[in-house]
């Protein structure tokens, strides 16, 4: 990807695996080799994406806040969406145009990473 992780992005990524690795909500655990954590305020302007604090694009976490302000239930919600993305994207993706948001399985399942977490 070009840029190095800083410490801080890899210690969240690897707390934030050790979390999910312990739920085993998919045969695979996730990979966070590729895994980017960004902070992109800018984005969080659009009406879209207004309501979130973090959002999963891919093998991205995209951060509303900078990452020493963002709590480790966040980061691990997040990398729960990057885990079902490496096991099932379509699926997953399908998911949130045919059933919403508030109660799709993949949020529930990100909800309880972040619990995890806390």
């Amino acid at each position: 990807m070009g840029l190095k992780r800083s410490a801080e992005e890899l210690s969240a990524l690897r707390r934030a695996k050790a979390t999910l690795d312990t739920l085993g909500f998919y045969p695979t655990p996730v990979r966070i080799d590729h895994v980017r954590i960004v902070h992109v305020p800018w984005l969080f302007r659009f009406p879209w994406f207004r309501r979130f604090h973090g959002y999963e694009m891919g093998p991205f976490i995209l951060l509303k806040h900078p990452l020493a302000q963002t709590s480790a239930s966040l980061i691990a919600h997040e990398l729960c969406h990057v885990w079902q993305d490496q096991d099932h994207r379509l699926r997953m993706w399908w998911s949130y145009v045919r059933g919403g948001y508030a109660e799709n399985p993949h949020e529930v399942e990100a909800r309880t990473a972040g619990a995890a977490a806390s």
